[in-house]
């Protein structure tokens, strides 16, 4: 499993956390490219993984799924800091992982936060379709990515030329996990009662994966988490937000962390 660290200099504070990004679905480090600059201006060390079966990670040893990622990602939390509480922020596939590690080795982290995460048991059918692009030929899957990109990722088409696009086809092609079900379930919900630290949440305003459905979202958390401290929307932001309003996000994070600290 690899792992990058930007290590920033001491805050005046001291000594914080490390602070860990884990990535989404069909991703990598990268999913957090526009954000990582503005952490280390926090005085934050950032730790971010890809996570098993995605980018530059070799496939989990036992399993295809959310679930398969907790052995790794809780073996190298104690291996590169001793497992010293961190504060854990999930993005979407990746916050479904944050939860279910945390459930099962609940001293790893001081905070979660999730982004975006599916899995919470509120959305009786799928809100998007996505086009399979593997089949085609090289010169037609660009068309696809774009499609998927503002399907699923985007709100603002006039995003995806350019840095997301980039980043959205150098990842899927390193996705070896597509048979991923879970983040379709409510496995999310389901293992929060189990998460002994405070819970956050933040999405993007016009997430695609929960249109119409972000109010009985915020109290599917309170039902499920025991320390759940709130839900921000980010306006004119879709699912990938933290990429698509970075200040804005910037600053619901800033927030979360302190609430949560």
């Amino acid at each position: 499993m690899v792992w990058r660290a930007w290590r920033a200099p001491v805050s005046p504070a001291g000594v914080l956390p490390p602070l860990v990004l884990l990535h989404g679905g069909s991703g990598s480090w990268t999913h957090w490219v526009r954000n990582i600059d503005t952490l280390l201006s926090w005085g934050r060390t950032v730790w971010v993984p890809d996570l098993p079966g995605f980018g530059d990670s070799a496939v989990p040893t036992n399993g295809s799924d959310a679930d398969a990622l907790v052995a790794p990602l809780a073996e190298g939390m104690r291996a590169l800091w001793d497992g010293t509480p961190c504060d854990l922020v999930g993005f979407s596939f990746g916050g479904l992982a944050a939860g279910l590690l945390l459930a099962a080795e609940p001293a790893l982290a001081r905070q979660l936060v999730l982004v975006g995460a599916p899995a919470m048991g509120v959305v009786p059918q799928r809100q998007f379709t996505l086009k399979a692009w593997r089949h085609l030929p090289e010169h037609a899957q660009a068309a696809v990515h774009r499609h998927n990109l503002a399907e699923l990722m985007l709100h603002d088409a006039a995003l995806i030329e350019g840095l997301a696009l980039q980043v959205h086809c150098a990842n899927v092609v390193r996705d070896r996990m597509p048979r991923r079900r879970l983040a379709h379930t409510d496995a999310l919900a389901g293992a929060l009662p189990a998460v002994r630290c405070p819970v956050q949440a933040i999405y993007g305003e016009r997430d695609a994966l929960y249109k119409g459905f972000l109010p009985a979202l915020e109290g599917a958390y309170r039902a499920a988490a025991a320390d759940f401290r709130g839900l921000s929307l980010v306006p004119d932001a879709g699912h990938w937000v933290q990429f698509e309003q970075p200040a804005a996000f910037a600053d619901a994070l800033a927030a979360a962390l302190a609430a949560g600290a």
